[in-house]
């Protein structure tokens, strides 16, 4: 099994970093940044993930001792062990910048340059940009975490450009980087980096976190399956208190049972659930354009067709057991009866969200009685 000596453990990209490592079946090495037997805590390890570093210091002196002292300690602790160990380094873009905290960090980059070119250990030096995923402390250094944080909280946030522009990498997208480093040191690049970037301005953050938030009431969800709106739905649904976990939808109930819409999206429409008692018949009409899908979940039903020019009819009889999957095809009148002896629970997905304006949605008689 392989062990990996993590510094910064205990932090954000260090916290993701362990999980996950674990669940790859690799040993976990904690090395904590006040240890002072680097050598003993290193000796049985296979690789090193060096992410602890100071950069919010109550002091500028912390940055020195912070990153390029530690650093130096873990190089010549590593050196010493004589095993060429494979090191992966959290640094930042803020290493090229001539600040307290981009000197530091470039200190820690030469140690580790050292002790690579003495030993001919493999060394990948990362300069991340802004890094954002779940568990990054708000109120920081991370903006993304501290506007997730007070949107999620009804907090104000504060924005002073909103035209300025921010480059991230996602923490998962971090750690299945360096984990691939880490199990083999040959796949790091010679300028190793992490992708993709996200490029995207103060104010289009804030307002798609926003969005996020109003959700709940809106019921409307974006594309938020792949690359930035993926990430920063999952962080921002990181920063919810479990009181706020669940949340109610509006029901209308009527005699012959209860809807609900459950989402809505902006471009493939809405989900909702329907009841209806044992013999109450939905629908009776049909759709130009409008496309639906209906999934009994409990009970039995009969769904009724009726082409509206040429007059044929069809029936599909099916129930909750059965997890059929039943459309409704334009020009096609339709509904669906209860034809069962327990109340029947219906979900429906229709490709479009319902506009009152233009409903889409025209009364006709299906089957006759």
């Amino acid at each position: 099994m392989v062990s990996i000596a993590v510094t910064g453990a205990r932090g954000f990209i260090g916290s993701n970093l362990a999980v996950q490592l674990h669940e790859r079946g690799f040993t976990v090495v904690p090395v904590p940044h006040e240890a002072d037997d680097l050598e003993s805590i290193l000796y049985d390890t296979d690789a090193v993930a060096h992410l602890a570093g100071v950069n919010r210091p109550r002091d500028e002196a912390e940055f020195a001792t912070g990153n390029g002292d530690f650093t130096t300690r873990l190089a010549t602790a590593l050196k010493r062990l004589g095993r060429k160990l494979p090191v992966v380094y959290a640094s930042s873009i803020q290493a090229a910048l001539d600040n307290p905290y981009g000197r530091s960090k470039r200190a820690a980059e030469a140690a580790l340059e050292a002790y690579s070119a003495e030993t001919g250990a493999p060394v990948a030096i990362f300069r991340l940009p802004n890094v954002f995923g779940k568990w990054c402390r708000p109120n920081y250094n991370s903006v993304v975490a501290t506007f997730c944080f007070n949107i999620s909280h009804g907090l104000p946030i504060s924005i002073t450009d909103p035209t300025r522009m921010l480059r991230l990498v996602y923490v998962d997208d971090v750690v299945a980087r360096f984990t691939e480093v880490l199990r083999d040191p040959a796949a790091a690049d010679e300028v190793p980096a992490v992708e993709p970037v996200y490029e995207t301005s103060l104010g289009a953050l804030a307002a798609q976190l926003e969005r996020f938030r109003d959700s709940r009431r809106t019921l409307v969800t974006g594309p938020v399956g792949t690359g930035l709106m993926r990430a920063l739905h999952a962080t921002f649904l990181s920063y919810l208190d479990p009181a706020e976990f669940g949340y109610s939808l509006t029901r209308h109930t009527d005699p012959r049972g209860t809807f609900a819409e459950m989402l809505r999206t902006e471009d493939a429409g809405q989900f909702s659930y329907f009841t209806a008692h044992p013999g109450i018949t939905r629908g009776g009409h049909y759709h130009h354009s409008k496309t639906e899908k209906f999934l009994v979940l409990h009970g039995k039903a009969r769904f009724g067709f009726r082409h509206i020019l040429t007059g044929e009819t069809y029936e599909i009889v099916t129930s909750g057991e059965e997890a059929r999957v039943v459309e409704t095809i334009p020009g096609w009148a339709h509904d669906i009866t209860n034809i069962g002896e327990d109340t029947m629970v219906v979900m429906l997905w229709a490709n479009e969200v319902f506009d009152p304006d233009k409903p889409d949605t025209v009364a006709a008689k299906v089957l006759e009685a």
